[in-house]
């Protein structure tokens, strides 16, 4: 085979392949979920009687402290607490939670939360998102939206990335007031 053929035929499916390789889940977790911390962190018990913090892949939910936080955080309750789930995930965050799609009798949770408008779908981290979950979590997002679902009946909802960020900030200047 001359190299011509080679970069024309080898090289387009290697990438292809590298490219799907972030979206295939490396590990898998089983457990009955024992904390719903908010409307996107749980800790599950897996069956070694380990506990582990599940953060979900892809979407983000509003904080504890801001407007519709603890309904988001009583939706995911309602939805898995007690119950067995599965989480498929690549790795852990900064924080060292797991991050992953969880799955409860197949039903992606992390969709769930989006289509009851309990979170936002986290663009930022999409290229960490399979492109099927990417596909249904913008058209769950517009459908939430579209029918003011949960937090999409305020008419201008403040993203928590967004919050997160006014908080850091509040927080810098008070620090810095408090030092002088």
């Amino acid at each position: 085979m001359n190299r011509t053929t080679l970069l024309n035929w080898v090289l387009p499916i290697a990438i292809l392949l590298g490219a799907a390789a972030p979206h295939s889940h490396a590990a898998t977790l089983s457990g009955q979920v024992v904390k719903v911390a908010d409307g996107d962190t749980v800790t599950v018990l897996a069956q070694n009687g380990t506990r582990y913090r599940v953060r979900f892949l892809g979407i983000d939910a509003p904080e504890k402290n801001q407007t519709f936080g603890q309904d988001s955080r009583q939706n995911l309750d309602r939805l898995v607490y007690r119950k067995q789930v599965t989480v498929d995930y690549n790795g852990n965050d900064r924080y060292g939670r797991i991050v992953g799609k969880v799955l409860l009798d197949g039903k992606n949770i992390n969709l769930e939360q989006i289509k009851s408008g309990c979170a936002w779908y986290y663009r930022h981290y999409a290229k960490d998102v399979a492109p099927a979950d990417r596909k249904a979590y913008e058209a769950a997002e517009d459908a939430a939206k579209s029918a003011k679902l949960g937090l999409w009946k305020d008419a201008s909802p403040t993203p928590p990335w967004d919050f997160r960020a006014s908080e850091r900030k509040a927080a810098d200047t008070s620090g810095r007031h408090g030092r002088h």
